[in-house]
């Protein structure tokens, strides 16, 4: 069985959390896949490798190792809806384009989703807690940045293009103004890409249930154009365009690292 999460420790006040890059299908869920959604269109192709420096740099780094048709772990346990309008659920049943995930009749039942939440969107939640908690406990506070991407042209979650960068703090409520702030100018220095905080994408439920400013967790969400590191082929990769993210994503890492809540 595929391991539910890779953890690497961190040493320094910040965890980036990856909840959508993995691609591990178990056997019996996958032959039950529709044609469409076999490819796993919806992976946030190689954000681990692109925020990889983040262990180089002492951050820790929590990864999820399944696919987000087996379950997302972004979503809230009860499945309520993140946005207004079209969206995905705790065990999507339609793709972004809005195609089944699964043959006609094989969809999971009640049940069936039930024992994956313990089995999978569990063990990935306790994990992320504790490690927050440990951090918090060493530093005094605790810094988590929950990293994904998207294609930039989806039209059935939002109109247009999505910006490059889009940054999400829960309007304002997950993590420190002085943090946020620093945040978005850092964003400011990577020339011609477009930026935006808090639009389409806010936050989802990781950076909304564990960005707790009051009690010394800060909580930011990061969703990055695919096309900023990849090809227009997805999921082929364009090792150029990564390598040059990466560069810009270890001196936004570097900067969130140089923060503390008693330096603002």
């Amino acid at each position: 069985m595929t391991a539910i999460y890779h953890l690497q420790p961190a040493k320094a006040p910040l965890l980036v959390s990856v909840p959508h890059a993995g691609t591990g299908v178990p056997r019996n869920i996958m032959r039950r896949l529709a044609p469409s959604a076999r490819c796993l269109p919806d992976t946030d192709w190689h954000v681990d490798e692109l925020w990889a420096g983040a262990i180089e740099l002492g951050a820790g780094m929590l990864a999820a190792r399944h696919s987000r048709y087996v379950i997302d772990l972004n979503r809230s346990p009860d499945d309520q809806p993140l946005y207004e309008g079209a969206g995905t659920g705790l065990v999507p049943m339609e793709t972004f384009d809005g195609q089944p995930v699964y043959i006609g009749g094989a969809e999971p039942t009640a049940a069936e989703i039930d024992q994956r939440r313990q089995a999978y969107w569990q063990p990935y939640h306790d994990a992320l807690r504790a490690e927050l908690e440990r951090i918090r406990s060493k530093h005094g506070y605790a810094l988590l940045l929950d990293a994904h991407s998207i294609r930039d042209h989806v039209p059935r979650l939002f109109d247009g293009r999505l910006p490059h960068l889009n940054l999400g703090s829960n309007d304002g409520a997950s993590a420190s103004a002085g943090l946020i702030s620093l945040a978005v100018d850092q964003l400011r220095e990577w020339a011609g890409f477009t930026r935006v905080l808090d639009g389409r994408f806010r936050g989802g439920y990781i950076t909304r249930h564990y960005g707790r400013p009051a009690e010394a967790i800060h909580a930011l969400q990061f969703e990055m154009a695919q096309s900023v590191y990849m090809s227009g082929s997805l999921p082929e990769r364009d090792d150029a365009r990564l390598e040059k993210a990466r560069s810009l994503v270890n001196a936004f890492l570097e900067r969130l690292m140089a923060w503390s809540p008693g330096h603002e």
